[in-house]
Protein backbone atom coordinates (compact mmCIF):
# COMPACT_ATOMS: atom_id res chain seq x y z
CA UNK A 1 0.00 0.00 0.00
CA UNK A 2 1.25 3.66 -1.08
CA UNK A 3 2.61 5.60 1.91
CA UNK A 4 0.08 8.32 1.05
CA UNK A 5 -3.05 6.04 0.87
CA UNK A 6 -3.37 7.75 4.32
CA UNK A 7 -6.69 7.43 6.34
CA UNK A 8 -5.87 10.42 8.74
CA UNK A 9 -3.85 13.44 9.25
CA UNK A 10 -1.38 13.52 11.45
CA UNK A 11 -0.60 15.49 14.21
CA UNK A 12 3.18 16.78 14.59
CA UNK A 13 4.32 18.66 18.27
CA UNK A 14 6.67 21.41 16.72
CA UNK A 15 7.66 22.60 20.18
CA UNK A 16 11.22 21.13 19.72
CA UNK A 17 11.94 23.61 16.40
CA UNK A 18 12.74 26.66 18.96
CA UNK A 19 14.60 24.02 21.51
CA UNK A 20 17.92 25.48 21.81
CA UNK A 21 19.21 22.13 21.61
CA UNK A 22 20.18 21.27 17.86
CA UNK A 23 18.87 17.63 18.65
CA UNK A 24 15.84 18.35 19.62
CA UNK A 25 15.63 20.46 16.46
CA UNK A 26 16.25 17.84 14.20
CA UNK A 27 14.01 15.26 15.95
CA UNK A 28 11.44 17.58 15.47
CA UNK A 29 11.74 18.09 11.94
CA UNK A 30 12.10 14.20 11.03
CA UNK A 31 8.50 14.12 12.29
CA UNK A 32 7.83 17.36 10.63
CA UNK A 33 9.21 16.06 6.96
CA UNK A 34 7.55 12.33 7.51
CA UNK A 35 4.28 13.50 7.39
CA UNK A 36 5.08 16.07 4.49
CA UNK A 37 6.54 13.14 2.68
CA UNK A 38 3.55 10.45 3.50
CA UNK A 39 0.94 12.45 3.55
CA UNK A 40 1.64 16.33 2.59
CA UNK A 41 -0.86 17.78 5.37
CA UNK A 42 -0.30 17.72 9.12
CA UNK A 43 -1.62 19.30 11.93
CA UNK A 44 0.83 21.16 14.11
CA UNK A 45 0.87 21.50 17.98
CA UNK A 46 3.25 23.09 20.07
CA UNK A 47 3.56 26.49 18.12
CA UNK A 48 3.80 28.58 20.88
CA UNK A 49 1.09 31.08 19.05
CA UNK A 50 -1.23 31.85 21.69
CA UNK A 51 -4.78 30.50 22.02
CA UNK A 52 -5.84 34.41 22.74
CA UNK A 53 -4.20 35.67 19.48
CA UNK A 54 -6.81 33.23 17.24
CA UNK A 55 -9.70 33.88 19.55
CA UNK A 56 -9.30 38.44 18.50
CA UNK A 57 -8.28 37.10 14.57
CA UNK A 58 -12.14 35.70 15.19
CA UNK A 59 -13.30 38.52 16.81
CA UNK A 60 -12.45 40.83 14.20
CA UNK A 61 -13.20 38.41 11.49
CA UNK A 62 -16.61 38.35 13.06
CA UNK A 63 -17.10 41.92 13.33
CA UNK A 64 -16.00 42.92 9.67
CA UNK A 65 -18.00 40.85 7.48
CA UNK A 66 -20.89 41.53 9.71
CA UNK A 67 -20.93 44.92 8.33
CA UNK A 68 -23.22 46.54 5.25
CA UNK A 69 -21.53 45.28 1.59
CA UNK A 70 -21.30 48.81 1.33
CA UNK A 71 -19.06 49.51 4.16
CA UNK A 72 -17.10 46.49 3.48
CA UNK A 73 -16.44 47.61 -0.32
CA UNK A 74 -15.34 50.71 0.66
CA UNK A 75 -12.20 48.23 1.08
CA UNK A 76 -12.59 46.30 -2.46
CA UNK A 77 -9.48 44.35 -3.57
CA UNK A 78 -9.57 46.08 -6.70
CA UNK A 79 -8.88 49.03 -5.77
CA UNK A 80 -5.44 47.83 -4.42
CA UNK A 81 -1.76 48.05 -5.76
CA UNK A 82 -0.82 44.74 -3.92
CA UNK A 83 -3.90 42.47 -3.83
CA UNK A 84 -5.36 42.82 -0.62
CA UNK A 85 -8.55 44.30 0.92
CA UNK A 86 -12.58 42.86 0.33
CA UNK A 87 -13.24 40.05 -2.09
CA UNK A 88 -17.28 40.09 -2.34
CA UNK A 89 -19.19 37.15 -3.25
CA UNK A 90 -18.73 36.07 -6.92
CA UNK A 91 -15.06 37.61 -7.48
CA UNK A 92 -13.24 35.09 -7.13
CA UNK A 93 -13.99 31.71 -9.37
CA UNK A 94 -12.54 28.25 -9.07
CA UNK A 95 -10.92 26.11 -12.29
CA UNK A 96 -14.45 25.12 -13.88
CA UNK A 97 -15.41 28.76 -13.74
CA UNK A 98 -17.71 28.54 -10.62
CA UNK A 99 -17.86 31.36 -8.54
CA UNK A 100 -17.79 30.09 -4.89
CA UNK A 101 -20.21 31.56 -1.92
CA UNK A 102 -17.82 33.37 -0.11
CA UNK A 103 -16.10 36.42 1.05
CA UNK A 104 -12.61 37.44 1.97
CA UNK A 105 -10.05 39.84 3.23
CA UNK A 106 -6.61 39.75 2.33
CA UNK A 107 -3.33 41.41 2.60
CA UNK A 108 0.23 40.45 2.57
CA UNK A 109 3.84 41.97 3.58
CA UNK A 110 3.53 45.78 4.59
CA UNK A 111 5.73 47.14 2.02
CA UNK A 112 5.79 51.13 1.67
CA UNK A 113 6.36 51.40 -1.51
CA UNK A 114 4.74 49.03 -4.99
CA UNK A 115 8.01 46.61 -5.99
CA UNK A 116 6.34 44.60 -7.56
CA UNK A 117 2.78 42.81 -8.06
CA UNK A 118 1.22 41.63 -4.94
CA UNK A 119 4.00 43.59 -2.76
CA UNK A 120 3.46 46.99 -1.67
CA UNK A 121 1.36 48.79 1.06
CA UNK A 122 -1.80 47.04 1.75
CA UNK A 123 -5.40 48.50 1.95
CA UNK A 124 -6.76 48.30 5.31
CA UNK A 125 -10.30 49.33 6.55
CA UNK A 126 -10.73 52.33 8.73
CA UNK A 127 -10.56 50.49 11.59
CA UNK A 128 -7.65 50.53 14.21
CA UNK A 129 -8.50 47.68 16.03
CA UNK A 130 -8.80 45.62 13.27
CA UNK A 131 -5.67 46.65 11.55
CA UNK A 132 -3.79 46.11 14.88
CA UNK A 133 -5.11 42.66 15.84
CA UNK A 134 -5.09 41.04 11.69
CA UNK A 135 -1.41 42.72 11.04
CA UNK A 136 -0.19 41.02 14.43
CA UNK A 137 -2.08 37.71 13.31
CA UNK A 138 0.14 38.31 10.11
CA UNK A 139 3.22 38.81 11.59
CA UNK A 140 2.75 35.50 14.09
CA UNK A 141 2.41 33.64 11.50
CA UNK A 142 5.34 34.79 9.52
CA UNK A 143 7.11 33.88 12.51
CA UNK A 144 5.55 30.31 12.43
CA UNK A 145 6.56 30.12 9.27
CA UNK A 146 10.05 30.75 9.09
CA UNK A 147 9.84 27.95 12.09
CA UNK A 148 8.95 25.59 9.41
CA UNK A 149 11.16 26.69 6.61
CA UNK A 150 14.06 25.07 9.51
CA UNK A 151 12.22 22.22 10.44
CA UNK A 152 11.54 21.43 6.83
CA UNK A 153 15.56 22.22 5.77
CA UNK A 154 16.54 20.27 8.58
CA UNK A 155 14.26 17.32 7.64
CA UNK A 156 15.68 17.82 4.68
CA UNK A 157 18.97 16.82 5.61
CA UNK A 158 20.16 20.66 4.26
CA UNK A 159 21.64 23.68 6.76
CA UNK A 160 18.95 25.21 8.69
CA UNK A 161 19.21 28.44 7.04
CA UNK A 162 18.67 26.85 3.67
CA UNK A 163 15.94 29.19 2.74
CA UNK A 164 16.50 32.04 5.05
CA UNK A 165 18.29 34.17 1.68
CA UNK A 166 14.68 33.71 -0.13
CA UNK A 167 12.64 34.71 2.61
CA UNK A 168 13.60 38.66 3.15
CA UNK A 169 10.20 39.90 1.71
CA UNK A 170 8.08 37.05 0.53
CA UNK A 171 4.24 37.97 -0.94
CA UNK A 172 3.00 35.80 1.97
CA UNK A 173 -0.74 36.53 2.20
CA UNK A 174 -3.29 36.02 4.92
CA UNK A 175 -6.62 35.88 3.79
CA UNK A 176 -9.64 35.93 6.60
CA UNK A 177 -12.75 33.71 4.40
CA UNK A 178 -15.91 34.03 5.29
CA UNK A 179 -18.34 31.42 4.23
CA UNK A 180 -21.98 32.78 5.35
CA UNK A 181 -24.43 29.75 6.76
CA UNK A 182 -26.05 28.19 4.05
CA UNK A 183 -28.76 25.73 4.16
CA UNK A 184 -28.96 24.53 1.39
CA UNK A 185 -25.00 23.42 1.33
CA UNK A 186 -25.37 19.81 1.65
CA UNK A 187 -23.66 17.46 -0.71
CA UNK A 188 -22.41 20.53 -2.36
CA UNK A 189 -18.21 21.69 -3.52
CA UNK A 190 -17.54 24.55 -1.85
CA UNK A 191 -13.99 25.39 -2.66
CA UNK A 192 -13.30 22.54 -5.65
CA UNK A 193 -10.01 20.18 -5.71
CA UNK A 194 -6.96 22.11 -5.77
CA UNK A 195 -3.10 22.54 -4.73
CA UNK A 196 -2.11 25.82 -2.98
CA UNK A 197 0.48 27.47 -5.07
CA UNK A 198 3.51 29.02 -2.49
CA UNK A 199 5.63 26.68 -0.18
CA UNK A 200 2.84 25.63 2.48
CA UNK A 201 0.25 26.66 4.03
CA UNK A 202 -0.66 27.67 8.26
CA UNK A 203 -4.87 27.33 7.94
CA UNK A 204 -6.82 27.98 11.60
CA UNK A 205 -10.65 27.68 10.96
CA UNK A 206 -13.68 27.36 13.00
CA UNK A 207 -16.15 24.30 11.25
CA UNK A 208 -15.43 21.45 9.79
CA UNK A 209 -15.08 21.40 5.52
CA UNK A 210 -11.84 20.62 4.58
CA UNK A 211 -10.97 17.46 2.77
CA UNK A 212 -7.67 16.03 1.75
CA UNK A 213 -7.38 13.37 -1.41
CA UNK A 214 -5.16 10.06 -0.74
CA UNK A 215 -3.69 7.68 -2.84
CA UNK A 216 -6.50 6.19 -3.55
CA UNK A 217 -8.74 9.07 -4.58
CA UNK A 218 -10.59 8.83 -1.07
CA UNK A 219 -11.37 12.59 0.69
CA UNK A 220 -9.99 12.06 4.20
CA UNK A 221 -11.98 14.69 6.28
CA UNK A 222 -9.28 17.58 8.36
CA UNK A 223 -11.50 19.11 10.90
CA UNK A 224 -10.69 22.05 13.06
CA UNK A 225 -8.86 20.61 15.98
CA UNK A 226 -8.44 22.83 18.89
CA UNK A 227 -5.10 24.52 20.06
CA UNK A 228 -3.56 23.47 16.20
CA UNK A 229 -2.94 24.59 12.84
CA UNK A 230 -3.36 22.39 9.50
CA UNK A 231 0.23 22.93 7.49
CA UNK A 232 -0.25 21.32 3.73
CA UNK A 233 2.52 21.74 1.65
CA UNK A 234 2.57 23.92 -1.41
CA UNK A 235 3.78 23.53 -5.24
CA UNK A 236 6.95 25.82 -4.84
CA UNK A 237 8.46 23.55 -2.03
CA UNK A 238 6.62 20.28 -3.83
CA UNK A 239 9.34 21.31 -7.14
CA UNK A 240 11.76 22.72 -5.17
CA UNK A 241 12.32 18.97 -3.44
CA UNK A 242 11.07 17.27 -6.84
CA UNK A 243 8.59 15.90 -4.88
CA UNK A 244 10.11 14.78 -2.12
CA UNK A 245 7.54 16.65 -0.03
CA UNK A 246 4.11 16.33 -1.65
CA UNK A 247 1.61 19.48 -2.79
CA UNK A 248 -1.68 17.08 -1.69
CA UNK A 249 -4.96 18.03 -3.74
CA UNK A 250 -7.86 19.29 -1.08
CA UNK A 251 -10.87 21.15 -1.27
CA UNK A 252 -13.26 22.62 1.00
CA UNK A 253 -16.82 21.30 1.40
CA UNK A 254 -19.89 23.36 1.48
CA UNK A 255 -21.56 23.20 5.05
CA UNK A 256 -24.48 24.27 6.44
CA UNK A 257 -23.13 26.33 9.42
CA UNK A 258 -21.35 29.45 9.57
CA UNK A 259 -17.31 29.21 8.85
CA UNK A 260 -14.40 31.57 9.41
CA UNK A 261 -10.98 30.66 7.53
CA UNK A 262 -7.50 31.92 8.05
CA UNK A 263 -5.20 30.19 6.02
CA UNK A 264 -1.42 32.27 5.62
CA UNK A 265 0.32 31.42 2.45
CA UNK A 266 4.22 30.78 3.32
CA UNK A 267 5.76 32.10 -0.02
CA UNK A 268 9.36 32.80 -0.96
CA UNK A 269 11.07 36.09 -2.06
CA UNK A 270 9.17 37.26 -5.26
CA UNK A 271 12.11 37.04 -7.95
CA UNK A 272 13.21 33.46 -6.45
CA UNK A 273 13.97 30.98 -9.41
CA UNK A 274 12.69 27.70 -8.05
CA UNK A 275 13.96 24.57 -9.48
CA UNK A 276 14.75 20.89 -8.42
CA UNK A 277 17.30 20.97 -5.78
CA UNK A 278 20.60 19.02 -7.32
CA UNK A 279 20.68 16.84 -4.62
CA UNK A 280 16.91 15.51 -5.14
CA UNK A 281 17.39 14.72 -9.04
CA UNK A 282 19.28 11.48 -10.44
CA UNK A 283 18.91 9.62 -12.98
CA UNK A 284 16.71 7.32 -11.15
CA UNK A 285 14.49 10.43 -10.50
CA UNK A 286 15.02 13.17 -12.86
CA UNK A 287 13.51 16.77 -11.93
CA UNK A 288 9.77 16.94 -12.51
CA UNK A 289 9.76 20.21 -12.65
CA UNK A 290 10.72 23.33 -15.21
CA UNK A 291 12.57 26.07 -13.57
CA UNK A 292 10.14 29.34 -12.60
CA UNK A 293 10.10 32.50 -10.77
CA UNK A 294 8.34 32.34 -7.53
CA UNK A 295 6.14 35.59 -7.69
CA UNK A 296 5.51 35.19 -11.19
CA UNK A 297 3.75 31.95 -10.75
CA UNK A 298 1.94 33.02 -7.47
CA UNK A 299 0.78 36.67 -9.65
CA UNK A 300 -0.30 34.25 -12.54
CA UNK A 301 -2.62 31.64 -10.85
CA UNK A 302 -3.92 34.73 -8.77
CA UNK A 303 -4.64 36.49 -12.25
CA UNK A 304 -6.66 32.95 -13.53
CA UNK A 305 -8.86 33.18 -10.13
CA UNK A 306 -9.87 37.00 -9.06
CA UNK A 307 -12.12 38.64 -11.71
CA UNK A 308 -10.63 42.31 -11.06
CA UNK A 309 -7.72 41.05 -11.97
CA UNK A 310 -8.68 39.22 -15.19
CA UNK A 311 -10.27 42.63 -16.20
CA UNK A 312 -7.25 44.85 -15.31
CA UNK A 313 -4.89 42.74 -17.32
CA UNK A 314 -7.81 42.35 -20.11
CA UNK A 315 -7.66 46.45 -19.82
CA UNK A 316 -3.84 45.98 -19.96
CA UNK A 317 -3.77 43.92 -22.94
CA UNK A 318 -6.07 46.45 -24.84
CA UNK A 319 -3.81 49.38 -24.17
CA UNK A 320 -0.92 47.83 -25.72
CA UNK A 321 -3.28 46.30 -28.60
CA UNK A 322 -4.85 49.97 -29.61
CA UNK A 323 -1.62 52.06 -28.91
CA UNK A 324 -2.65 53.65 -25.82
CA UNK A 325 0.70 53.87 -23.82
CA UNK A 326 -0.62 56.69 -21.01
Amino acid sequence: MSGRAFGSVPVVDIAGLRSPDPADRRRAAEILGRAARDVGFLYIAGHGVPAASLAAMREQARRYFAQSPEAKMASYIGRSVNHSGYSPQGEETNASGVAGKKESYDLGVEIAEPLAPMLGPNQWPADAEFRHVVGDYYQSMAALSRTLFRGFALALDLPEDHFAPYLRQPPSQLRLIHYPHDPSAEDREGVGAHTDYECFTILASTAPGLEVMNDEGRWIDAPPIEGSFVINIGEMLEAWTNRQFVATTHRVRAVREERYSFPFFAACDYWTRVSPLPRFVSAERPAAFAPLVAGEHLFAQTCATFRYLRERQGASLADTRFGRHG
